[in-house]
C-alpha cells in the first residue's frame, strides 16, 4: 500500500509536466523565423513491392534531404538514398550528368522543388516506368518539369532517369 502512495505523486507530477509541455510547445514553435505551412490531413498506404511506390518514397526522402541542406546530415542522407534506391549503373549515369551539367542529376536542376508527384506510366521487358512531376514554384502558373524513371521489377532499383520529352 505504501508503494501506491509514493507513485501517485510522481504520476501527478509527470502528467502536469506533460500538460505544461504540450501547452508551451505550440507557442515556442511559432517563434521560428520561417513559418511552416500547415499540412493537409492525409493518409498513406504503401506496398514495398510496388516499384512506383519505391520511386515515390525515394523522391520524397531525397527532396527532404536536399531541401534541408543546412542540416549537416543532409548530404550524407542524400548519398545514402542514392546508394540504396539506384542501381550502380544509374548512379554512374547520374554522376556523369552532374559532372557535365553542374547540377543535381536526380532532380535535373540546381534548385529543389516545392512539390512533387509520381505516376506509373507503363511496364515491359522486366522494367516499370514512372513519371515524376516536379513543381518549382507556387501560384497560378507554376514551373513544372517531368522526369521518366525506369525501375527493375526484380530488384526494384531505379535503373535509369531522364528528363521527359
Amino acid at each position: 500500500m505504501s508503494i501506491r502512495i509514493r507513485t501517485t505523486p510522481l504520476t501527478v507530477v509527470a502528467l502536469a509536466a506533460g500538460l505544461a509541455l504540450a501547452a508551451v510547445t505550440p507557442a515556442l514553435a511559432g517563434t521560428a523565423s520561417t513559418p511552416a505551412r500547415p499540412a493537409a490531413v492525409t493518409t498513406a498506404q504503401n506496398d514495398p513491392r510496388d516499384v512506383t511506390q519505391r520511386v515515390t518514397d525515394f523522391y520524397g526522402a531525397y527532396i527532404d534531404a536536399v531541401w534541408d541542406n543546412e542540416d549537416p546530415a543532409s548530404g550524407a542522407d542524400a548519398k545514402a538514398l542514392r546508394d540504396f534506391y539506384l542501381s550502380a549503373s544509374a548512379r554512374k549515369k547520374v554522376a556523369a550528368w552532374e559532372k557535365k551539367n553542374h547540377a543535381d542529376g536526380i532532380l535535373f536542376a540546381q534548385n529543389v522543388p516545392v512539390k512533387w508527384k509520381v505516376a506509373y506510366t507503363g511496364s515491359g521487358m522486366g522494367h516499370a516506368t514512372s513519371r515524376v512531376t516536379l513543381t518549382w514554384s507556387d501560384g497560378k502558373h507554376p514551373e513544372v518539369t517531368r522526369i521518366d524513371v525506369q525501375s527493375d521489377l526484380t530488384t526494384r532499383k531505379i535503373t535509369d532517369l531522364k528528363p521527359a520529352d
